[in-house]
Order: C-alpha cells, then sequence, then structure tokens
C-alpha cells in the first residue's frame, strides 16, 4: 500500500460541534482562520462562487498548526 502525506489547509467555517450519547454538546477546538493539517482522502469538495471548499468532520483533522 501507498502512504499518502496529510494536507494542510485554513479553516473558513467550523459548526457547533457534536452530540455526545448523553445528549451533551462536544465544542470544537478548532476555530475559523486556523491552520490545520487532514487526511488526504477526507472530506467531500464543493464550488462555491469561484471558490473550491473542502467540506470535512472534525474527526479528519489530525493536527493544528500554531
Amino acid at each position: 500500500t501507498v502512504k499518502e502525506r496529510p494536507q494542510e489547509g485554513e479553516v473558513v467555517a467550523v459548526g457547533p460541534g457534536r452530540y455526545l450519547n448523553n445528549g451533551k454538546r462536544l465544542e470544537t477546538e478548532i476555530k475559523a482562520g486556523d491552520k490545520v493539517i487532514y487526511s488526504k482522502y477526507a472530506g467531500s469538495e464543493i464550488q462555491v462562487e469561484d471558490e473550491e471548499l473542502l467540506v470535512i468532520g472534525a474527526n479528519d483533522v489530525l493536527a493544528k498548526i500554531s
């Protein structure tokens, strides 16, 4: 198998977080403007106006770059 290197990107928007099984919300630690490393094949590419964006889940974010 071929190992793929992670990709880098800048976060442009973040949702409110996900709900846990007990009904409490787990807020994300990532915010707009953060630079992150994500898995190569994570998410779905979408076109918004003339810009191509990638929508990924928080579980696909490998690291936040400071």
